[in-house]
């Protein structure tokens, strides 16, 4: 049963109404409040549990016209989806494709997992939808990696078929340095150059035909990630911090200020739309890719890897996953805000020989995680 299944009760119930003597037009124009439908009688607190676990049975991205068609059946059933359907923030549900692009819940880590193919070298990042970490899971982005002469660059995409950077599926870009121990993350934001109208003197609309309109896609920066440099060849963990431009350090305090949290959740109604700490000209990532951190944090929020400890029985250093990681790799990793704040915004490690967990929350969005995660792929020489 799915969400597009649903949808179709709203026909079916007027063909039961069609049945009866005089059909009742409340029920087959959509009712008001007084609704005598025959699924508007159904109790509000079953129809929330058919719906939610549709939501969470979902491996595709649902249409906005199938959701839409469901709110239409009647007032309880409107009611029950604009409560699936709200900011992940709120809901912990990821619905529609502009969720990935917004920040994660509040209240515990959203779990995920990539999956990595060697031979194409391309990652997919799927949603959790059981707590089984071989579950097929619902599909959210994939990256494709291009090693350039200078640096290489992972370009995100909503569909794993199609990840070229003119694509309309195209979320954004993960590039790193020469080394490879610093990354930018870039997000995607497309943009009207304007229309190119056909001389018409006339008061009325020129024609369409003779209308044409560019867009194309302009890149932002929204985060800096960097690993320290091993200089006298000591082996250890690595150690990277993540500069998060487009979130104030003030969201991750135990007390939010007002206009702080207001200001952030009204910059991520749009998942294409920048902000003043987030924006940063060409000369800046470049600055950064070539080594400068001056003013690159500017009351951005800066998150740092947990340190691990090192277990003698073991002989070999640890981090506590909560089952979540099951093999050893200098790929894991947890990120929290502060060496004294132990709750974890971010936290990546290996369980298969592609397939790594991924479980983040407040105030990272899952585009923003998933690059972060890709950064741990590449091979760092002088880091490790």
């Amino acid at each position: 049963m799915t969400l597009k299944f649903m949808a179709r009760l709203r026909s079916s119930r007027v063909v039961v109404q069609d049945q009866l003597e005089v059909p009742d037009q409340a029920a087959v124009d959509g009712g008001g409040e007084g609704e005598d439908c025959c699924w508007a009688k159904l109790p509000p607190e079953l129809l929330r549990e058919v719906l939610l676990r549709i939501e969470d049975s979902e491996t595709h991205w649902p249409q906005r016209k199938t959701v839409v068609a469901c709110a239409g059946v009647c007032s309880s059933w409107r009611l029950i989806v604009k409560e699936i359907v709200k900011f992940p923030e709120i809901s912990g549900k990821l619905t529609f494709p502009i969720s990935v692009k917004q920040p994660g819940p509040k209240d515990g880590l959203l779990q995920c997992f990539i999956k990595r193919n060697r031979s194409t070298h391309t990652y997919c990042l799927y949603l959790s939808l059981t707590n089984a970490l071989t579950d097929d899971g619902k599909f959210l982005l994939a990256a494709r990696k291009h090693t350039r002469p200078t640096h290489n660059d992972y370009i995100i995409s909503l569909r794993a078929e199609d990840m070229s950077r003119g694509s309309s599926s195209y979320v954004g870009k993960l590039r790193s340095n020469y080394l490879g121990n610093r990354y930018t993350i870039l997000a995607g934001q497309s943009a009207h150059t304007g229309s190119k109208m056909a001389k018409n003197h006339s008061p009325r609309l020129p024609n369409l035909k003779h209308a044409s309109s560019k867009i194309h896609l302009v890149n932002y920066s929204m985060a800096h990630i960097s690993y320290e440099l091993e200089v006298l060849g000591s082996r250890g963990p690595r150690r990277m911090q993540c500069i998060m431009g487009t979130i104030p350090t003030a969201l991750i305090l135990p007390e939010e200020p007002a206009q702080a949290r207001s200001e952030f959740s009204g910059r991520n109604t749009d998942i294409f739309q920048s902000n003043p700490i987030a924006h940063s000209e060409p000369a800046s990532m470049g600055n950064f890719l070539s080594g400068s951190l001056c003013g690159q944090k500017n009351g951005a929020l800066v998150l740092i890897n947990k340190a691990p400890r090192w277990n003698e029985q073991l002989h070999c250093w640890c981090l506590n996953f909560h089952g979540r990681v099951t093999v050893a790799s200098v790929k894991n990793f947890q990120l929290v805000a502060s060496p004294e704040n132990r709750k974890i915004v971010l936290q990546f490690g290996k369980v298969g020989k592609d397939l790594f967990t991924m479980d983040y929350q407040y105030p990272i969005s899952a585009f923003q995680a998933f690059a972060i995660c890709l950064s741990s792929f590449d091979t760092k020489v002088a880091c490790e």
